[in-house]
């Protein structure tokens, strides 16, 4: 589809992450990386060492980008990447789910998570809370993306709200750009870190 809207000359904005096959065309998205690294921030501030991370898709470009954005908090607070941490989650709740069951299997001895958006942050909650661990109390969440149902959650979830509204506005002032013959860049807007009731200090030992 991408090849033949280039082809054809059709003016197109992407409202999103570009992929490689789509990389010719202008886009407007998230700053995902800075927004990840804000987040896992957040935890540090709080006091957490051990964070965990539920990755999204492999090959998704948003996905990557808020996993090196966990890294780089991780390098600003002089703490190591342990792949122990790390779980691949995907996109939804039953993914979030399974990567809950592993994490809780595998006790790496987290103290705070950070999933690749609500849904898998949900779907952890799920288990965890299940399970009977408590939320702040014995381990903090964050999400990524602030669905409508974060905040109205068994425990109001604590997430990054994205500029959705300013996108499409930029998304349009692209296009009329493309369309009066001029070549807009690649716009990348700041998200918002939303602090709910599912963050808090580590738990004393």
């Amino acid at each position: 589809i991408y090849e033949e809207l280039k082809r054809q000359g059709t003016p197109t904005v992407i409202l999103g992450h570009r992929a490689l096959f789509c990389s010719d065309f202008p886009s407007v998205q998230t700053d995902d990386l800075a927004s990840a690294r804000s987040a896992t921030l957040h935890l540090l501030d709080l006091g957490h060492r051990r964070v965990a991370c539920l990755t999204g898709p492999t090959f998704s470009p948003w996905a990557q980008e808020r996993y090196e954005g966990y890294r780089h908090a991780l390098h600003d607070a002089n703490l190591e990447v342990d792949e122990k941490l790390v779980f691949q989650a995907g996109a939804t709740i039953e993914e979030g789910e399974k990567a809950a069951l592993q994490l809780i299997n595998e006790a790496p001895g987290a103290t705070a998570i950070v999933a690749a958006n609500d849904l898998v942050a949900i779907g952890a909650a799920n288990i965890l809370l299940d399970q009977g661990v408590r939320i702040p109390e014995d381990i903090s969440l964050i999400g990524f993306g602030n669905i409508l149902g974060a905040a109205h959650y068994r425990v109001p979830l604590t997430t990054v709200r994205q500029p959705k509204y300013r996108r499409g506005i930029t998304a349009m002032e692209s296009m009329e750009d493309l369309l009066a013959g001029k070549n807009p860049d690649t716009k990348r807007l700041a998200a918002e870190l939303i602090l709910r009731d599912s963050t808090a200090d580590p738990p004393k030992k």
